[in-house]
């Protein structure tokens, strides 16, 4: 057994009935013979290396009332027929099409009796291509770890990847009972005010070693003395979203949400958004962003919504370092950056968006992540479930302002081809999630030489999705046309 760590559960507590914590990804591929079965080839290869992808055989087990975090354990009765399942999508099978059906399985919770994945193996499509949708829990991967699962899952060699042999490892867990899980609840809890007083050291020790407060670093030197050992001198969890106070403007997709989704998509050659940083000076990031701003920008003008002041975006941030002990857990912060959808000229937006990025990694530097991750782990999960199911109830994203608009994700994927049993992977395109009192997630996920944009709203605050990813487009031609770039044609 394994506990989760408190970021971890947030993903779960977070979840309301309209509101999801699972993430997505759909893979298109092109199939290497007609003959080629897309299920059977699928299913076999997650079974041929499920001893490498923990994720896929551990459950949750929960502690009664809530009094702790839930733990993982590996499922005693794991049936790879219940997560690998096999659809089809109605002829001509377009990009809509499958948006459509995408939608409509984001729009379902997970069965957290079973291990929290799901696969859609999709024929049908045009040109006979197919699609494989994953679905997976926020609470088991972040972006970094999901695209290393991603490259596990799938091989590098058209003729299969040598595979490391299964050695037998893995055992099935019984599932503990509800004394047990209250007797380690009571275990934890003892331990647990030494615990509080080290995190908050650790955050003092930060904040110090930032700011060379050589006093502080003396207090907190002495402070660790007067607390009883540990066996183990650094954390092990994983950051918590470090946001600044602020309220953004309100926007139409910035209420209550349903449970209902929508999914737009595209794809734009990489070397074009290259060609636009270097003429700019700015980085693909920046340029990522200023897209967004101005693509929100002409939405809302469309809508005769647009505020005066900058919309407020959320950013993702890995802090994987590489040496973590167990790579399947969340290692993820965020900064909050303003987005300048009140600038009219193009190339102003851009340099806006780099200063706007500038000061917000400076001031997320300022933020000890690692302390505040340890911090989560000390919320109490039934006031948080709660918390998030009475804010849903009483429907108080309709009646405040939020505290960002959007959120906005540039994840870099794999620079090399990836194959089911021969098959290519063309694109990947990212399938995000949405949250209470913002129904906009725009995430953007490179894949050999493309851009795949994957844009996730809430089917009734944005009925017109498909107007605002191609607005995306739209906003990259301008910025050629600003930059006095030739843009080549597809």
């Amino acid at each position: 057994m394994k506990q989760l760590t408190g970021l971890d559960a947030s993903f779960l507590y977070m979840e309301t009935p309209r509101s999801f914590g699972h993430v997505s990804g759909l893979g298109i591929y092109r199939r290497p013979t007609p003959d080629y079965q897309p299920y059977e080839a699928f299913k076999a290869q997650v079974e041929s290396r499920l001893h490498l992808l923990d994720p896929f055989r551990r459950r949750l087990v929960e502690v009664p009332m809530g009094l702790d975090h839930p733990y993982w354990i590996n499922d005693p009765d794991f049936d790879i027929d219940f997560h690998v399942r096999h659809i089809a999508i109605p002829p001509p099978g377009d990009l809509e099409q499958l948006a459509a059906q995408v939608a409509r399985i984001i729009g379902r919770p997970m069965d957290r009796s079973k291990p929290l994945w799901e696969a859609y193996v999709m024929e049908g499509l045009e040109d006979d291509d197919f699609a494989v949708l994953t679905k997976i829990h926020h609470a088991t991967v972040d972006g970094a770890s999901g695209v290393e699962l991603l490259t596990i899952l799938l091989d590098a060699d058209p003729a299969g990847d040598e595979i490391a042999p299964d050695k037998g490892v893995w055992k099935p867990d019984s599932i503990p009972t509800d004394l047990e899980l209250l007797s380690r609840t009571v275990s934890s809890y003892m331990r647990r005010p030494a615990r509080l007083a080290r995190v908050q050291l650790n955050a003092l020790q930060q904040m110090a070693e930032i700011t060379r407060n050589r006093g502080l670093e003396t207090m907190v030197a002495n402070a660790r003395r007067q607390l009883p050992r540990s066996r183990r001198s650094s954390t092990n969890g994983d950051d918590q979203l470090g946001t600044p106070s602020m309220t953004a403007p309100r926007t139409p997709f910035n209420r209550s949400i349903t449970p209902h989704r929508r999914l737009a998509m595209r794809s734009v050659p990489l070397s074009d958004i290259k060609k636009l940083k270097t003429k700019a000076g700015a980085t693909v990031n920046d340029v990522v962003m200023a897209i967004c701003a101005g693509a929100l920008r002409q939405y809302l003008l469309h809508h005769d919504a647009l505020p005066e002041e900058p919309l407020q975006a959320m950013v993702p941030v890995s802090i994987r370092t590489g040496d973590e002990a167990d790579r399947w857990t969340n290692r993820v912060s965020g900064l909050v950056a303003a987005l300048p959808t009140n600038v009219d000229d193009p190339l102003e937006r851009i340099e806006v968006t780099r200063v706007a990025m500038e000061a917000a990694k400076d001031q997320f530097e300022m933020v000890p992540a690692d302390a505040l991750v340890d911090l989560a782990n000390f919320s109490s999960p039934a006031l948080a479930v709660q918390a998030a199911r009475l804010a849903s109830s009483m429907r108080l994203a309709d009646q405040t302002n939020p505290v960002v608009n959007v959120v906005i994700s540039n994840v870099p994927g794999p620079r090399q081809p990836l194959y089911v049993a021969g098959a290519e992977m063309q694109h990947y395109y990212p399938v995000s999630t949405i949250a209470e009192g913002m129904g906009l997630n725009i995430t953007v996920h490179s894949y050999l030489d493309t851009l795949d944009i994957g844009l996730v709203s809430c089917r009734e605050l944005v009925p017109d999705l498909e107007l605002l990813v191609d607005l995306h487009l739209e906003e990259i031609d301008t910025l050629f046309k600003a930059l006095k770039l030739k843009r080549r044609k597809a």
